[in-house]
């Protein structure tokens, strides 16, 4: 299968997460299968919580991961240390990522500052306030400051989890003016907006975000990336998707780098029926969804 650049690598694997909850020793196997198939170009690094790194060096045996198994872990400020500490005490862990969970007790600045001073080896997300606030706006500056990137939280296990169209177009719109990249976690679970119908929570769709980013990097007004996820007709949304310009489709995903999925397959399911990938192989439909 071939993977246009726009979905190169956009699904980071999450599978231990809610809502799958995959037991740690079958997502790991899972993984290892995902990237020895046809559909690897899609997937991202295994994101697993900080607590769970020792249980996880265990797992990730040179027979499944030969070079090892990049991961991205998900840390407060208090786990930290214990994280550098991990990674370099095996080489069965790269570390592709920490995605930072400040704590809402302490002050934001202290704690971004306490991160810039670890110097963490991979790539550093710090999750972010709801836009329209004034610590929404330290972040933003702070991540900018230290070369960081933003993670964005569209979802949940309750309502008031799910940002609306207004509040992720202002993160868009002002992560791409600032020149931060950013990615994404919870509630994504499909390509198009929609509503749920087991919950009735609305949910975000990456697509309808991938080209949210290529508007807001093309520079396109609050209401043209508003717009854009807002879409619910999955027709029309495929065939913006698919009109991006080359420029057009890497630019955006160097503002949407990834979004954490506890499904590999159903993203890959979804673009497969929209028509934006190839027929998927056998090899590419096998097996239980994460």
């Amino acid at each position: 299968m071939s993977f246009p650049l726009a979905f190169r690598h956009l699904v980071d694997d999450a599978a231990v997460f809610p809502p799958g909850l995959a037991p740690l020793p079958r997502a790991v196997t899972e993984h290892a299968g995902h990237l020895a198939s046809g559909h690897a170009e899609l997937v991202g690094p295994f994101v697993i919580g900080a607590d769970r790194l020792g249980e996880l060096a265990g797992q990730a045996g040179p027979d499944l991961f030969p070079d090892g198994l990049r991961v991205s872990v998900v840390a407060g400020p208090a786990a930290l240390p214990e994280v550098l500490t991990a990674f370099a005490g095996t080489d069965r862990l790269g570390p592709a990522a920490i995605e930072f969970k400040p704590d809402p007790a302490r002050p934001l600045g202290p704690q971004i500052e306490e991160l810039a001073a670890l110097g963490f080896p991979g790539t550093v997300y710090v999750e972010v306030p709801r836009p329209g606030t004034p610590s929404w706006e330290q972040a933003l500056a702070l991540v900018v400051r230290h070369g960081f990137r933003l993670k964005f939280r569209t979802g949940g296990t309750e309502a008031a989890a799910f940002p609306d169209e207004d509040e992720v177009a202002a993160w868009i719109h002002e992560a791409v003016a600032s020149g931060a990249a950013f990615k994404c976690t919870a509630g994504l679970h499909h390509a198009v907006r929609h509503t749920a119908a087991a919950t009735g929570f609305e949910h975000h769709g990456y697509l309808n975000v991938l080209l949210a980013a290529a508007r807001a990097r093309a520079g396109a007004p609050l209401s043209g990336v508003r717009a854009a996820l807002a879409e619910r007709d999955p027709e029309a949304l495929a065939r913006a998707v698919t009109a991006l310009p080359a420029g057009g489709a890497a630019a955006a995903r160097e503002a949407f780098v990834s979004y954490g999925s506890c499904s590999v397959l159903e993203p890959l399911e979804d673009l497969t029926a929209l028509g934006l990938l190839g027929p998927a192989t056998d090899n590419d439909s096998e097996g239980p969804h994460a």
